[in-house]
């Protein structure tokens, strides 16, 4: 399988996901833990939380549970599912509080989430071939996947030593009470470590720009990475 990988993806592309770690014989999804704190805006105040997320290699796919709210009463289910978006919100597990039906811009939005965390799942470099990819100079990387009015792009410029440093959408929708408006998003990562054989940014931060203004919304730290077990292995 490796040298039919070599084929397919860019050089640079191929190049990156080696010096994360990628290897063509593992191909396991992966399971992080993750604490943090987020808000909703710039005027509202920090709430921490604290989240598990699988992340799968082979498909555009994730999970996204947290806690949050006072006494972690309030959980968040935010994914990407059978090719959906999917955001949640319930208080004790059962007053809705946010619940956005599915959508080409939900699933637009889920679908830039989920080519952002590539660096939390490096062998979906090699192994998903939804993934489509383009160089732009020496230290960035466009990555697309999705078509029509889901088709979605994110762009990845990476550090000193080659690894993902930051990430971009010039348009990502984010949720205005009923509606969606394409906004500008970026990402960073921090704290590279080696892990299970892999460099893992082991903390980031997510902002949008809202106007002339950039608003951090969501501060976040990996407590635990693991490939997921394999069934009956």
């Amino acid at each position: 399988m490796g040298d039919e990988v070599r084929r397919r993806l860019p050089p640079a592309v191929y190049d990156l996901a080696l010096r994360l770690g990628a290897n063509t014989l593992t191909g396991r999804d992966v399971c992080l833990r993750q604490t943090g704190r987020m808000r909703q805006d710039a005027a509202s105040g920090w709430m921490k939380f604290s989240a598990r997320q699988t992340i799968s290699i082979h498909a555009c796919a994730f999970e996204w549970r947290a806690r949050t709210g006072p006494l972690g009463m309030v959980s968040v289910r935010d994914a990407l599912s059978g090719g959906d978006g999917v955001l949640d919100v319930r208080a004790l597990g059962f007053i809705k509080i946010a619940h956005l039906r599915p959508s080409p811009a939900l699933t637009r939005a889920e679908l830039m989430r989920y080519l952002a965390e590539l660096s939390w799942a490096p062998d979906a470099i090699l192994f998903n071939t939804a993934l489509r990819w383009r160089s732009h100079g020496p230290d960035r990387l466009i990555v697309s996947a999705g078509a029509g009015d889901a088709e979605a792009e994110v762009t990845l410029t990476l550090d000193s030593d080659g690894r993902i440093a930051s990430v971009f959408a010039a348009d990502r929708p984010r949720g205005v009470k009923d509606t969606f408006t394409p906004t500008p998003w970026q990402g960073r990562f921090t704290d590279y470590r080696q892990h299970h054989g892999f460099w893992l940014p082991f903390s980031g931060d997510v902002s949008w720009t809202i106007g002339a203004s950039a608003f951090v919304y969501w501060e976040g730290r990996v407590e635990d990475w693991s490939p997921q077990k394999v069934s009956g292995g």
